[in-house]
C-alpha cells in the first residue's frame, strides 16, 4: 500500500475529527443484504490492492480518489436507496470514507472486517 504523507495526514486528521463507527451487522447480514440487492459492497483500497484481488461484485471506490470530493462516475456507481458497506485492508480507511461519502448517501456503513476476513468469511475472490 502506497501513502503519501499528506493522504496519510488527512486520513489521521479526519479520524480524530469525526470518525464514522463500524457497522454493528454481521457478516451474516451483510451477504444476506448484498444477495437480495439491499446492499452493495465498496472497495476503498487502493488500485495496486484491488488489482491483486477483490470481492467479486464489489464497487471500486479507492480512498485517495475520494480525498478531493465524490466525481460523477463515483456518485452514479454509489446507489441512493442501499446500504453502502465499505471494506479496506483493516477497516481504518473505510471509516475515512464513510465520512467523505456519507453526504452522498446515508446508508454509508463502514466494515470492520478486511479484505482478507471477508474472503476468509465466504466472499468470493476475483482476480
Amino acid at each position: 500500500m502506497k501513502w503519501t504523507s499528506t493522504v496519510f495526514l488527512i486520513a489521521f486528521i479526519t479520524s480524530i475529527s469525526f470518525a464514522a463507527e463500524h457497522t454493528k451487522d454481521s457478516l451474516a447480514t451483510i451477504k444476506k443484504n448484498i444477495a437480495s440487492k439491499k446492499a452493495v459492497l465498496a472497495d476503498v483500497r487502493e488500485l495496486d490492492e484491488w488489482n491483486a484481488g477483490h470481492v467479486k461484485g464489489a464497487i471500486f471506490l479507492p480512498l485517495s480518489s475520494l480525498q478531493d470530493g465524490i466525481s460523477k462516475e463515483e456518485r452514479k456507481q454509489l446507489p441512493q436507496n442501499k446500504i453502502v458497506y465499505l471494506h479496506c485492508a483493516v477497516g481504518f480507511r473505510a471509516k475515512i470514507a464513510a465520512n467523505l461519502l456519507e453526504k452522498y448517501n446515508d446508508k454509508v456503513r463502514p466494515l470492520p472486517q478486511g479484505y482478507e476476513e471477508l474472503i476468509e468469511s465466504g466472499f468470493l475472490k476475483e482476480d
